[in-house]
């Protein structure tokens, strides 16, 4: 079995770039450095460094070592932390999967109040849309595929349906009115705000194609923040879910969108062990109260 503690030695000489600043950073001497990328290469069996000029550089099999064994160390780095929770008295964690506009919308002060009534507890937040890692959250916030279809393990809970908006700049011609028809936004200049053939992206086109046009999409933003600033500065428009458009600049106007409306269903995942979870309880009792009153949704949270 491969010994962590080399394994976060030989990442660290990866990461900087020579053993000196390695040991630097880790606070050891350069020959203990050495001597852990020594062992480890004799565990391993690999060449994992090769000389260039007075330094060393990774090999092939170094690199893959180091890109394979990010996930291993993090999993790792989360049963250090639960042996610090239990040593220390801590009850327990709670691991939360989510979005980004659900991220910025409702975990934080969701969180907040949760960790005020259960001080005891490690909340760990994880970005799912963004991570390939072999996460398995106790709870999921995901967006609904429109042709169904749950998680082995967990319960499916809607939370709430989020139609989409037209982002507009507020000197456009069409900010004059607080809806837009679908079809009316066909001519425009359009900026995207999610990956190509994501599920977000693929909502938006299918409810154009049912309006009769495509979409031209001449700035790849890809994500929310960028493409409202685009739409500020003039460059186009955005269709994107209203979640993501709460908080605008004055240059930027947002409208209710019509014949069709293109939504999104937001659930949570609720991960079945067959023993009860408490702090998991707690927080998908706080979604459904969040999203049975919608106004709440973005004030603090005063504990």
């Amino acid at each position: 079995m491969l010994d962590p503690h080399r394994l976060t030695v030989f990442r660290a000489v990866v990461s900087s770039g020579s053993v000196q600043a390695a040991a630097d950073n880790l606070g050891l001497t350069s020959s203990a450095v050495s001597q852990h990328l020594s062992a480890l290469a004799r565990e391993t069996g690999l060449v994992l460094f090769q000389r260039q000029g007075r330094g060393i550089t990774p090999t092939p099999a170094g690199l893959e070592l180091a890109a394979q064994s990010e996930e291993a160390m993090s999993q790792w780095g989360r049963l250090d932390s639960v042996v610090t929770d239990l040593r220390e008295g801590r009850s327990g964690r709670l691991v939360v999967g989510y979005f980004a506009s659900a991220g910025s919308a409702w975990m934080p002060n969701l969180v907040k109040r949760l960790t005020f009534e259960e001080p005891d507890l490690t909340v760990d937040l994880v970005l799912t849309e963004a991570t390939n890692r072999n996460i398995t959250p106790d709870i999921d916030i995901v967006i609904d595929p429109p042709d169904g279809g749950g998680r082995s393990g967990y319960r499916q809970v809607p939370l709430s349906t989020d139609p989409f908006v037209a982002v507009v700049p507020s000197t456009h011609e069409l900010a004059k009115s607080r809806t837009v028809r679908l079809a009316d936004l066909r001519g425009e200049t359009w900026v995207s705000n999610d990956f190509i053939g994501s599920l977000c992206h693929r909502i938006v086109v299918s409810a154009c194609a049912a309006a009769g046009f495509t979409p031209r999409f001449t700035v790849q933003a890809q994500e929310h923040h960028s493409a409202i600033q685009f739409v500020a500065a003039g460059v186009g428009i955005s269709v994107m879910p209203r979640l993501a458009a709460r908080a605008l600049p004055s240059e930027v106007t947002r409208l209710r969108i019509t014949d069709p409306t293109p939504i999104r269903e937001i659930s949570a995942l609720v991960r079945e062990t067959g023993r009860p979870n408490p702090a998991a309880a707690r927080l998908l009792e706080m979604l459904l109260e969040l999203n049975a009153h919608p106004t709440r949704r973005g004030r603090s949270a005063t504990p």
